[in-house]
């Protein structure tokens, strides 16, 4: 893992930890350059401090965005049109819009990783881990629009995803509950209708990238899941009330069916959770 482009020559080089280099890549505005920073930095994550020599989880401000391109434009959820796989250009819409969402998914890790404080390594393992396989996921994805000829950038993307990230930067808690269980729980219940979409359409590379996409986000819930009982256990909470709590104190979106039971059980969900879903 080389330095960023931006360091000055003369920077030390104990000056780099797993945590620093993380962030440095969460800042990164370049896509390509994002995830295939966040693949090298989980290779050689065994040959770099786990922590800088001076703390950084309280050096941004909560509400600072990670690197962005200047492309695609964000605009409000309400105003990217509905998209469908039966065009090319629906298709490539589509893809572009989970394409949009991995790339977000890489900072969310990343952002766990240097944010958060006084964890225990293997949370930062885990978090690495789960950035290194998003940014796959998000070059698995713009390869395939790229070879349908479009590219990442061409359509307008939300960025709802990133709030939530937001609300619960000061609380690692609220984080687990909130963006691995329950945002990123989401893709578990949407990925299958979607496999159909793109299975109707002839587009069977979509289905395979897709199948990709599930088996490893059912571990990166799994993850979540884990350190969310973990803190909960810490603090003498129970996981289940205390899930109510966070989401009516964070605004968490309530969950509508179909859902995923399959996915979501083998992710973590317990059966008193699953059942609550009805």
């Amino acid at each position: 893992m080389h330095p960023p482009a931006d360091a000055p020559a003369d920077a030390p080089a104990a000056a780099a930890s797993l945590r620093s280099q993380a962030q440095a890549i969460w800042l990164e505005s370049d896509p390509a350059i994002k995830a295939q920073q966040a693949r090298a930095l989980w290779a050689d994550a065994g040959m770099l401090p786990l922590h800088p020599a001076q703390a950084i989880g309280t050096g941004l401000p909560p509400a600072q965005s990670p690197g962005r391109p200047l492309r695609p434009r964000l605009v409000p959820p309400k105003d990217v049109p509905s998209r469908t796989p039966f065009t090319t250009e629906g298709r490539a819409a589509l893809l572009h819009a989970i394409t949009h969402i991995e790339l977000n998914a890489i900072d969310l890790a990343l952002d766990a990783v240097w944010r958060f404080d006084d964890m225990p390594p293997a949370f930062y393992a885990d978090w690495l881990r789960v950035a290194s396989e998003e940014a796959l996921h998000f070059g698995l994805l713009r390869a395939h629009l790229q070879g349908i000829g479009y590219d990442y950038g061409d359509f307008d993307a939300h960025d709802g995803l990133w709030l939530m990230t937001q609300r619960t930067a000061g609380d690692v808690l609220a984080r687990m509950a909130l963006v691995p269980r329950t945002l990123e729980a989401r893709g578990l219940d949407a990925t299958p209708p979607l496999q159909a979409k793109f299975k109707r359409a002839g587009d069977d590379r979509a289905v395979e990238i897709l199948g990709i996409i599930l088996r490893d986000e059912i571990g990166h819930v799994a993850i979540g899941n884990r350190w969310y009982r973990w803190l909960c256990e810490q603090q003498g909470l129970d996981a289940l009330a205390h899930y109510a709590v966070l989401a009516e104190r964070y605004g968490a979106p309530r969950l509508r069916p179909p859902f995923n039971l399959e996915a979501r059980r083998a992710a973590g969900f317990t059966g008193d959770e699953l059942a609550l879903l009805a």
